[in-house]
């Protein structure tokens, strides 16, 4: 007979669960594996609503070269990747993505790429664009299965991209060479430089190297290989700051070295993306853990499309290295990052980017990128909900809590898993077994470094736990009805800046867990070093000496994050 004292705990086991120096290969679920509820979805939702309004329907979607800004094929691939991404994290049908891809040839150039032939000419932004419409297409085409797509791909592959062999090694990377300080919300091809048609966003062509990395996945053209390294080659050598590189563009050229070592198993790529995300670490984020558009330039903005891209790529890197670090990361980009940049109508805007040349306090730059962040939110949400679970064999992995239902198979069964989250507001995640026909399985169950006092009952009973390498383990034969929860209580701390050239020692930051705190007065907010931070019983904040209240940056699409409101909030503070 079972009974609570069943378990066999994995976490007795001397051999960690990740070698931090050698990938590991663990997961995600499918999307349709997982049923989204709670916060999240909310998000899904209202992101998905936007990108099915009329700016977005086919009759709009399809841009000129002119209404494009010079980017042929950015708004339709995004649009596209972001209609795809919400409609599989949801399980709704999207209303207008068929006609959109039914579209796509008649608006192909004779070559069968987007936008303008150049003979003799690359153009950076063309080739950022087109990279988009094709990992639209491989994501549709890893959906649908749909040969007319694969079609698609391998045309735009061969014709845009392998034509350019050799034109990349000679790609401008010179800081001397490149114009710099200049550029918009939107970027604008500013120079030529040899073939190159170069762009204010430096380093645009790397968005595009990651679309060529994805469709060599379905288009094993050696030729397209070749031209991959000859990218990939030529973005190493780049010195990023020097250039002030996009940020952006930087880190999706890392999550397509991720890829590339993924489907070639060079992993010596995973290590060529540690070091860039220590870089942006240290001169690309900003204080609340968006982005500075260009490496070093602490008086633009922030934008959710490189936001997205730091959120996924922390997650990559913790999934094949295993490093608590990047997980933790992860969560305070989703909390702090990119649930503040979503906005009231679903879409993504633009913040500033507090600290000594902006100011203490966070504040709206742009109401709504409609034209890029919007699409790019999509893929931001989609691959949340992606990230609730992710296997290994016969452990499911939990490292991030959000309300949904995930069901996989292992082995020759199946087990079917219903999580309950309160978390961050407050420490507390249940999980209920729906079904179990996989016998013996492992549960390993987040537990950040801001947690503390860990709980782990089964079935209403204490049962043991320790921490190891940010979760608790257990292993057991699950039956239907079987409860397991964790509960935790969440650290109050204060700390240091990120960005030490845009940060100084006197100034710190107020969190609690992953959460970070703001206060929304109009006048600048000193405080004693004396002081403590207090949740209260309703759960809101304040100062426990001076009583001051607090807010999270956290908020649900939230009305009064906009221009028009007013709205601020610092999140910087020196000590009196």
């Amino acid at each position: 007979m079972r009974n609570a004292y069943s378990f066999v705990y994995a976490l007795l086991l001397l051999t960690p669960f990740f070698c931090s120096c050698k990938p590991v290969s663990i997961k995600p679920l499918e999307p349709e594996q997982i049923r989204m509820e709670g916060e999240l979805r909310t998000r899904i939702e209202k992101n998905f609503n936007r990108l099915e309004e009329e700016k977005y329907q086919p009759d709009n979607v399809f841009l000129t070269e002119a209404q494009s800004g010079g980017w042929p094929g950015d708004t339709e691939g995004r649009t596209i990747l972001g209609l795809i991404k919400d409609a599989r994290a949801s399980g709704r049908s999207p209303l207008y993505l068929q006609e959109i891809m039914d579209r796509i040839p008649s608006h192909l150039n004779k070559k069968g790429y987007m936008g303008t032939i150049y003979p003799g000419k690359m153009n950076e932004q063309q080739l950022s664009g087109n990279g988009w419409m094709l990992r639209a297409l491989c994501e549709y085409y890893a959906w649908k299965n749909d040969p007319k797509t694969l079609t698609l791909i391998s045309t735009i592959a061969d014709s845009l991209f392998v034509a350019g062999k050799g034109s990349y090694a000679r790609y401008p990377i010179d800081p001397q060479k490149r114009v710099q300080g200049k550029g918009a919300e939107s970027g604008n091809t500013i120079q030529s430089e040899g073939e190159w048609m170069l762009s204010t966003d430096i380093g645009c062509l790397f968005i595009g190297m990651d679309g060529a990395i994805q469709a060599y996945k379905y288009h094993r053209n050696p030729a397209l290989k070749a031209v991959i390294e000859e990218m990939i080659n030529r973005f190493l050598e780049i010195d990023l700051i020097g250039i002030r590189a996009q940020t952006h563009a930087t880190l999706t050229a890392c999550r397509g070295l991720i890829r590339y070592a993924d489907i070639t198993g060079k992993k010596e790529y995973i290590e060529e993306a540690e070091k860039r995300w220590k870089l942006y670490l240290s001169d690309g984020m900003t204080e609340n853990f968006e982005n500075y558009n260009w490496f070093d330039r602490f008086e633009t903005w922030t934008e959710p499309c490189a936001i997205v891209d730091s959120y996924i790529l922390a997650v990559q890197l913790w999934q094949h290295t295993g490093k608590p670090e990047y997980k933790e990361m992860a969560e305070y980009i989703y909390y702090n990052a990119i649930a503040h940049t979503q906005r009231w109508n679903g879409g993504f805007g633009c913040d500033n980017c507090p600290g000594l040349v902006a100011g203490n306090a966070l504040r709206v730059h742009a109401d709504e990128a409609h034209w890029c962040c919007t699409m790019r939110g999509g893929e931001g949400l989609g691959s949340a909900a992606n990230y609730a679970c992710f296997q290994r064999a016969r452990t499911l992995l939990i490292p991030f809590y959000h309300s949904c239902v995930f069901e996989t198979t292992i082995g020759e069964g199946a087990v079917s898993i219903t999580e309950e989250s309160s978390y961050p507001s407050e420490g507390k995640v249940s999980f209920f077994i729906t079904s179990n026909t996989a016998g013996n399985i492992t549960i390993k169950l987040s537990a950040p470094s801001w947690t503390k006092n860990h709980q782990l009952f089964f079935n209403n009973e204490l049962v043991p736990c320790e921490v190891n390498n940010g979760f608790v383990t257990l292993t057991h034969d699950f039956t239907t009805g079987d409860k397991v929860e964790l509960l935790f209580d969440q650290k109050m701390s204060i700390t240091a800046g990120l960005n030490r050239k845009n940060t100084d020692s006197s100034q710190v930051k107020l969190f609690y867990g992953p959460l970070l705190l703001g206060y929304e007065g109009k006048e600048e907010l000193l405080i004693d070093p004396n002081e403590k931070i207090e949740r209260l019983e309703d759960g809101s904040f304040q100062l426990k000496e001076s009583q001051t209240p607090l807010s999270t940056v956290y908020h649900l699409t939230d009305r009064k994050i906009w221009s028009d409101s007013g709205y601020q909030k610092q999140i910087l503070f020196r000590k009196k």
